[in-house]
């Protein structure tokens, strides 16, 4: 894949969808919305993913990964988890989520064991929030109250899903246009991204960077020459691409702020981790240096910054609807015709999320 047109294709994508978000006022959603029909729902959710982490604890980031990757694609409605049928065109198959999403059965887990103590009232978008903020807590990071209340889609949008969702190589303007789009600030684009103090990626996503970055035959000269080597033992030159490198090489399964110390070290591992601190002159520099000295205000910005993505383009209201089934929205909805066909995207290429 020639990288020149595919980061022509991310630029094309961003000027397309700028301006068109259905931005929600976030007036609308409150902690306590489930306090008196579904009280216990966040202890119920807690249960489940811990009890996941403990065998998979790399499902921690997962999860919060499926909240943000359901956020920038007509908000936090829990599209992304929709199926594919006559009617739905899943954003499962876009090009960012396509064999890399996880954590899909974990939310059916959580929606049956939340409809059984209380049936036909939390919506998946919040399980979704909800999971998010407690595999951060669960990781021994920063904790927030989750405002609650949004509905469920009756769509997916499989184009938007290739359109919005920033991809590994993407350049530090690239990244700051596609969070713009979002209403999100240069300081939630560094506070997001360190999601990436937890986790893992294929080699697929980054391996271009150890051996042929730009098509220059050499590796990205932004990339510490220990970790390279490091990072090629994972990843052989025409390798499988799917063996799994660290995000955070030191404390690769805590939420800290090691993230920001390794880009300071050369050590980010994706193009666009190290973007944030490797681009002469960006106003992101001080922000990393500022969460790397600082956790307490790392915690502090991404708990702010994770509030502030899940009240993009919420439903709520008599919008949407609660699914019985997280993966397809209720039989009554098909019925009344409410569900219509989403956008599909048609082209051959995509990209890949980096967050």
């Amino acid at each position: 894949m020639n990288s020149l047109h595919v980061i022509a294709i991310a630029l094309c994508y961003v000027v397309v969808v700028f301006g068109v978000l259905p931005f929600s006022s976030n007036a609308q959603l409150s902690p306590s919305f489930y306090s008196k029909t579904c009280p216990n729902v966040s202890s119920i959710v807690r249960e489940v993913v811990r009890n996941v982490s403990k065998t998979d604890p790399r499902m921690l980031a997962s999860l919060i990964r499926l909240h943000f990757h359901d956020c920038f694609v007509q908000g936090c409605d829990a599209s992304v988890l929709l199926n594919k049928t006559d009617t739905i065109v899943t954003e499962q198959d876009a090009f960012p989520n396509i064999n890399s999403l996880r954590g899909l059965d974990v939310v059916n887990q959580i929606k049956t064991a939340v409809e059984k103590a209380c049936p036909n009232t939390v919506s998946c978008a919040d399980i979704l929030a909800l999971a998010a903020e407690l595999s951060s807590t669960l990781a021994q990071g920063p904790d927030w109250k989750v405002p609650l209340g949004r509905r469920d889609s009756l769509t997916a949008n499989q184009s938007l899903a290739n359109q919005n969702l920033p991809a590994p190589f993407n350049s530090l303007d690239q990244l700051k246009a596609a969070f713009a789009v979002q209403g999100l600030n240069t300081t939630d684009l560094v506070a997001l991204s360190g999601a990436h103090t937890i986790g893992r990626s294929h080699c697929s996503l980054f391996v271009s960077r150890l051996y042929n970055f730009s098509n220059t035959g050499n590796p990205d000269p932004t990339l510490n020459t220990t970790y390279l080597q490091q990072l090629r033992n994972i990843c052989p030159n025409g390798g499988p691409g799917t063996p799994l490198a660290n995000f955070d090489p030191t404390t690769p399964d805590k939420f800290d702020k090691n993230y920001y110390s390794n880009l300071q070290l050369k050590k980010g591992l994706l193009q666009s981790d190290q973007e944030l601190f490797s681009t002469s002159g960006a106003d992101t520099i001080s922000i990393v240096n500022k969460f790397s000295a600082d956790q307490k205000a790392f915690y502090e910005s991404f708990a702010a910054a994770m509030i502030k993505m899940g009240n993009i383009g919420v439903l709520t209201g008599n919008k949407g609807e609660i699914r019985k089934q997280c993966n397809f929205i209720n039989s009554k909805s098909v019925e009344l015709g409410l569900a219509n066909v989403a956008e599909t995207d048609s082209s051959e290429e995509g990209m890949v999320s980096s967050i």
